[in-house]
């Protein structure tokens, strides 16, 4: 199983491959530069839909992080706590997609 659930108290952790880790960090490093350029136009005093225009586009990436998570979530903790019949997962991901859905 890839999700360490015995932790004693503390948050839950995931353990990823390689290519997950790389992933998901080289995502977050070019959201980290779209959010520092947004910042930079803020600070030049850039025009208003400009800005709004690269913060679309940050949220847009932001979204597809998200997709991307959301995806490696379900196709490995998901599934495996549901084949070792922790069914209780399942509303652990309701509750979720509940929040991500506001």
């Amino acid at each position: 199983m890839n999700c360490d659930r015995e932790c004693n108290g503390c948050h839950k952790t995931k353990e990823r491959s390689e290519e997950e880790y790389s992933g998901l960090i080289n995502r977050l490093s070019r959201i980290e530069g779209q959010i520092r350029g947004i910042r930079g136009m803020v600070e030049r005093n850039a025009y208003c839909p400009d800005i709004l225009t690269q913060v679309a586009a940050a949220n847009a990436a932001l979204n597809g992080f998200t997709k991307e998570l959301l995806a490696n979530h379900i196709k490995t903790c998901v599934a495996d706590d549901i084949r070792a019949g922790q069914d209780e997962v399942i509303d652990e991901l309701v509750g979720l997609l509940q929040k991500l859905m506001k």
